[in-house]
């Protein structure tokens, strides 16, 4: 592998915030999420305010329990992640795993520190044996059809 298969995210609580912020936190959930410009016409990717539907986030990188400290983790692009625009986001959980919290290395708009992954294409061999064997199949079960209706014919005719 190389290096431009993996990125490293670093998380951490804002220490401009009060002592006793983070009170709540117990989980850290860090998700690869699709940029706007990723969005346009993709309706399984739309953001939507209300967070059970939201489809922005659909990757996750990591979840893990929440520590009062900056944590950096190198994380693969996995195979199958679509070709798009992306940034990252984390959210801190609560105890009954609600999101409380949440940050992310873009801004508001979504506009800056975003970046592209360029998906992998091409066949699997798995996907060249499943159609060889179905094409095996059809060609077998056609000829099946065939002699069995043929044979029904010679007996009509008797």
């Amino acid at each position: 592998m190389s290096v431009e298969d993996k990125i490293t995210v670093t998380w951490g609580l804002n220490q401009s915030f009060p002592a006793g912020t983070d009170t709540s936190y117990r989980t850290v959930k860090v998700q690869l999420c699709y940029a706007p410009i990723s969005q346009v016409d993709r309706a399984w990717r739309k953001t939507e305010d209300h967070l059970s539907k939201d489809k922005t986030c659909q990757f996750k990188i990591v979840e893990k329990p929440y520590v009062n400290a900056n944590e950096t983790l190198e994380w693969t692009i996995e195979r199958d992640t679509p070709t798009a625009t992306y940034f990252v986001r984390a959210y801190a959980l609560d105890e009954n795993n609600h999101e409380v919290a949440y940050g992310q290395n873009t801004n508001a708009e979504k506009k800056t520190n975003l970046f592209d992954v360029q998906a992998i294409t091409g066949r699997h061999v798995s996907l060249d044996i499943a159609s060889i064997c179905f094409s095996a199949f059809s060609i077998v079960s056609l000829m099946g059809f065939f002699y069995a209706e043929k044979r029904k014919g010679r007996k009509a005719e008797q």
